[in-house]
């Protein structure tokens, strides 16, 4: 799983263009381009690894947080003990709907983790238009290890 991590750093930095447009090549090579794109460039960090996601609402992988958590929980995915490249999503408000995705990095504390995001800003956490490494609080997050669906 760390060449997912491998991957995904190669590409911070990355952006959308044009600015606020959610075009990005992750858009293109999942055929569905000009939408929020955070869980499109977990899907096309995954098929970079040779991991392709299985079909979540797209051939590809998955376009919707909510859609993929559903598809997570239903395939018993969810853990408490993420590992490098694993699936994090993130609830902002804790009101039940999951508002944004990317992949765990490490562990920094007890609380706080770093991961890599697509289509995130400090200034907008969900739509931001980069890519970023970015430090999350746990109390927000939900991990999700797909390792046993890709064997």
């Amino acid at each position: 799983m760390s060449k997912i991590v491998e991957i995904a750093k190669a590409e911070i930095g990355n952006v959308e263009i044009p600015k606020n447009s959610n075009k990005t090549k992750y858009g293109k090579w999942f055929g569905f381009d000009g939408v929020p794109w955070c869980g499109i460039f977990v899907s096309w960090c995954y098929a970079q690894a040779g991991h392709q996601l299985s079909k979540i609402g797209f051939s590809k992988g998955f376009a919707g947080c909510q859609t993929a958590v559903a598809y997570f929980k239903k395939n018993k995915c969810i853990t408490n003990n993420p590992q490098p490249g694993d699936i994090v999503f993130f609830d902002w408000n804790k009101d039940g709907r999951y508002d944004h995705t990317g992949l765990f990095v490490k562990w920094i504390n007890e609380n706080e983790f770093i991961t890599i995001e697509g289509n995130t800003s400090i200034g907008n956490d969900s739509n931001g238009g980069i890519v970023m490494e970015r430090k999350r609080n746990k109390s927000v997050a939900l991990f999700v290890t797909v390792k046993t669906l890709l064997s």
